[in-house]
């Protein structure tokens, strides 16, 4: 079915050892042939390839080459999460192997069960039925599936070590404002002064969760017959134990509205801004509704998730500047960094969220 997320070849100078490969997966899951690899077009962290091995596909992933920031690429990490969460919560993908030896793929990497279904990017597939009926379907499962997943109980599902939720909010700000100070490379004002507003507005936290941390459209897989239905979610990389509104903040920093400023609107992950879907204030009020939270510091929230995404963007675009990897598409990253610093400047400054 066209609908159903696709691959393209593997992009150059992300090609995988297919020998290596090979071996590795006769060793672990007794599969026999040659793989054959091609890579998944999204994403701007960790790397994502679909292999066909022995009649079965997988999904593999592993860090993206050059890469300096080891905390954000931890395949061990994010194998754990699945494999305890899969069990207790169907929407996690069930992980298949973990290979900790760099020997074989040059880092450490894991495979995981494919998930067929449709992944929206920023342009809608021609053929995806999307009036506003299904918009808002969509934005509805949207914050109920995020409510879902912050009533889980971790510490059942023995995660309950993942992270400390002490502290939780001190260490992301000072923690994202250093990394953007490792990565700088222009001259940003926003950034800066946004850091300094929240590390100085910083709120009381509500009990603990699993959060996802990059919990947004193209990060879940939606049925082909129903895309209001979500399937699954992708891309654990950065869960962890903390604050439930710091994700929803994160969420709704990829949120963008048909009445944003231009340049955000270009820099959108997903189609959020057509007619029907809800506002990322009505999304926020549906999950705090289900979750019963108050958003008295919704635009602190907002305002961290607009921050810390500048921030991945600024590392990528540091990568790409310093020739650690060649994907065309970060070249543009750093537009984003301002696109976004901007619009957290100006929640700061007193517009709504």
């Amino acid at each position: 079915m066209a609908l159903i997320d696709d691959t393209r070849p593997v992009r150059a100078g992300e090609e995988l050892d297919l020998e290596r490969l090979a071996a590795y997966l006769h060793a672990q899951l007794g599969l026999e042939g040659v793989p054959e690899v091609e890579q998944f077009p999204g994403g701007h962290s960790n790397l994502t390839y679909l292999v066909k091995m022995g009649g079965r596909e997988m999904v593999l992933r592993r860090p993206p080459f050059g890469s300096k920031v080891k905390s954000a690429h931890d395949m061990g990490r994010e194998q754990r999460v699945l494999s305890h969460l899969a069990p207790v919560w169907p929407r996690a993908p069930r992980p298949l192997a973990y290979c900790d030896d760099p020997a074989v793929l040059g880092a450490p990497f894991y495979l995981m069960e494919r998930l067929r279904g449709v992944i929206l990017r920023r342009t809608l597939p021609p053929e995806l039925p999307f009036g506003p009926d299904v918009a808002r379907g969509l934005s509805e499962s949207f914050a109920d599936l995020l409510a879902d997943l912050h009533a889980v109980d971790y510490a059942a599902a023995g995660l309950g070590d993942l992270g400390n939720p002490e502290g939780y909010v001190a260490r992301q700000v000072s923690g994202w404002t250093k990394r953007y100070q490792d990565a700088r490379t222009d001259d940003l004002p926003h950034v800066e002064s946004v850091a300094a507003w929240l590390a100085a507005h910083q709120p009381p936290s509500p009990p603990p969760v699993l959060v996802h941390n990059d919990f947004k459209y193209d990060n879940l897989v939606l049925d082909p017959q129903d895309p209001t239905r979500i399937l699954g979610v992708l891309d654990w990389e950065m869960s962890t134990i903390g604050d439930p509104l710091m994700d929803l903040g994160t969420a709704l920093c990829y949120w963008v509205e048909a009445g944003d400023p231009e340049e955000l609107r270009a820099a959108r992950f997903g189609p959020t801004q057509l007619p029907g879907t809800l506002s990322r204030r009505a999304v926020a009020e549906r999950y705090a509704a289900r979750r019963g939270l108050s958003l008295e510091h919704l635009p602190f929230y907002y305002a961290f998730g607009l921050f810390k995404t500048a921030v991945v963007a600024q590392q990528i675009y540091y990568r790409f500047q310093q020739g650690l990897t060649k994907d065309p598409r970060f070249a543009a990253m750093i537009d984003g960094v301002r696109a976004l610093s901007a619009q957290a400047a100006r929640v700061v400054g007193g517009a709504p969220v």
